[in-house]
């Protein structure tokens, strides 16, 4: 609502009112004013033209100085000069005076008035609004003409007049009456000019809206329709021409990243062969290093140290090049959860390395790809054994989200000193090491971004985190289908985040954990301390969303 009351069209739509509204009021005003004073100014003139020469007329047929007889004859004489009904005259000589209507005070009369006649030769008139009556006052001195022509003299004689105008004032209040009804009509007139307006402003303006939302939601070929010249054409002409560099961009960067991902899937593919080759010979060699001297044992196992790492990184680059590409789909399976977890710890010899609190068999069951939830619980593991310090401990639970439904969270925590806070950020990104010092160390970098990517398939999500009691904490929350959940083996959309509990997420630095190690294959030297060194342990986090 308060969106609608304050949108584009409204604003129009008043602001033209508006506008129509002081036009039509100054209008009319104006007009009003123009016509009321014509016609006052031409029933005046027309008033005082005809009282003056009705006076001039008849002046020279009375005797001076006049007498009471004569006064009252004068007035009346002049009296009868009126058009449409008889003029109410007042003349006044010296001390005596005489009305055309006997016992007429002339209220209207003035004392300012009547001092202005006696001191000025000239005809004065004065409007004068006297209950709710308006009526026209005008006053006349008579004078004499010099010998000569050249000199007038005060007489003595005033004549004063006093005419309604009740017909002028019913032109002016027909005027009103007039003006008030062409203002409706012409706001009425407003309005609609304003909506055409309004409309032919926001036309272009939502299929500007409608193409720009186009544009965030892919379709980069959008285009508008320019029509006309104007600030609205010339602002479609931009956006397409923005439109058309930003396909172009985003068609280079397309086609750039395509090539990335299949140089690295090609090179990866390439390293294989020689890689499974020297994976060979490197068994051999460890079988027989040792019968080696000291040195050489030591260069032999050296290399096969090597050798595993890089089969492994180019593994994890397979795994991240098929993500990239789309290529990886979900091969989902009813199992039980918690003897999945044990089977992943089992598998790698890690069993007595960390601690577990997981379901009895068959309490938590669920419909996962066995596979990659074997992949995220060893790269979290491995993760927290290299990077973390001991107690590393693997908990599974299951819980009910009332948007998500039915979830299964693990945990992974470790007892080191925690993720710092400049990492956190960070810790999910490929090939990310939180220190200059880790530019060579065991891990690829990839294997929580591998742990990401896996999790994301299922709709799950994954949280990094600081223990407030110290350590780091993943925790991992995965939907739990059954046999009548539809199967979303691409791009499966997230469900609600887990309930974030006390637990937290190491480095970013572990790879895809890779089987049980080969027997004759030497364990790596274990660092002398955690990876991340002392971090704060403030209960802070990072949520790794799909």
């Amino acid at each position: 609502m308060l969106r609608a009351l304050m949108g584009l069209r409204l604003r129009l739509v008043v602001a033209f009112t508006l506008v129509a509204v002081v036009a039509t009021v100054t209008t009319g005003a104006l007009t009003f004013r123009e016509a009321r004073t014509g016609v006052l100014q031409q029933s005046q003139d027309t008033v005082i033209e005809d009282f003056r020469h009705r006076v001039n007329t008849l002046v020279p047929n009375y005797r001076f100085p006049p007498d009471a007889a004569d006064l009252q004859a004068f007035a009346d004489d002049v009296s009868r000069g009126g058009r449409s009904q008889p003029w109410r005259v007042l003349v006044a000589y010296r001390e005596a005076d005489a009305t055309s209507a006997p016992g007429d005070s002339f209220g209207e009369l003035s004392p300012a008035m009547r001092e202005s006649v006696r001191s000025r030769r000239a005809t004065v008139f004065q409007r004068v609004s006297r209950d709710g009556h308006s009526s026209l006052v005008v006053g006349m001195p008579v004078t004499f003409v010099g010998q000569y022509g050249t000199e007038r003299r005060a007489s003595g004689l005033e004549v004063y007049l006093t005419v309604p105008q009740q017909e002028e004032q019913g032109y002016v209040d027909a005027l009103v009456t007039a003006i008030e009804r062409a203002t409706v009509p012409a706001l009425v007139l407003a309005v609609l000019i304003a909506l055409l307006a309004a409309r032919g402003v926001l036309r272009p303006v939502r299929a500007l809206r409608r193409a720009t939302r186009s544009i965030a939601e892919g379709r980069l070929d959008t285009r508008l329709a320019v029509q006309g010249s104007d600030e609205l054409a010339d602002l479609s002409r931009t956006f397409n021409e923005t439109a058309a560099a930003l396909e172009g961009s985003v068609a280079e960067l397309r086609r750039m990243e395509a090539g990335a991902r299949r140089f690295a899937a090609d090179v990866s593919h390439e390293l294989r062969t020689p890689l499974a080759a020297m994976s060979a010979v490197t068994d051999v060699l460890d079988e027989d290093a040792a019968g080696l001297d000291d040195d050489t044992a030591t260069a032999v196992r050296l290399i096969s140290t090597e050798t595993t790492k890089l089969a492994a990184l180019v593994d994890d680059l397979m795994e991240i090049s098929r993500f990239d590409a789309g290529a990886e789909a979900l091969h989902l399976d009813e199992i039980d959860l918690a003897e999945s977890l044990r089977r992943t710890l089992a598998s790698r010899g890690w069993q007595d390395t960390v601690e577990t609190a997981l379901p009895g068999p068959g309490e938590l069951r669920g419909r996962v790809d066995p596979r990659r939830l074997d992949v995220i619980v060893a790269n979290l593991v491995a993760n927290a054994l290299r990077h973390g310090a001991p107690p590393v401990r693997l908990e599974l639970r299951g819980q009910d989200d009332p948007r998500a439904g039915r979830q299964a969270v693990v945990t992974v925590r470790d007892g080191g000193d925690g993720i710092p806070e400049r990492v956190l950020p960070h810790v999910f990104d490929r090939f990310y090491k939180s220190a200059d010092a880790r530019a060579r160390s065991e891990g690829s970098g990839l294997g929580l971004a591998i742990a990401t990517e896996n999790v994301r398939l299922h709709g799950g999500t994954v949280r990094a985190a600081n223990h407030l009691e110290g350590g780091a904490v993943f925790t991992v929350a995965l939907p739990l289908r059954t046999d009548d959940t539809e199967d979303r083996t691409r791009h499966p959309g997230p469900p609600p985040d887990p309930e974030p509990g006390p637990e937290a997420h190491p480095d970013p630095d572990a790879h895809l954990a890779a089987p049980a190690p080969r027997s004759q294959q030497p364990e790596p030297e274990p660092e002398p301390e955690p990876e991340y060194g002392p971090g704060p342990h403030a209960d802070s986090a990072m949520e790794a969303r799909t």
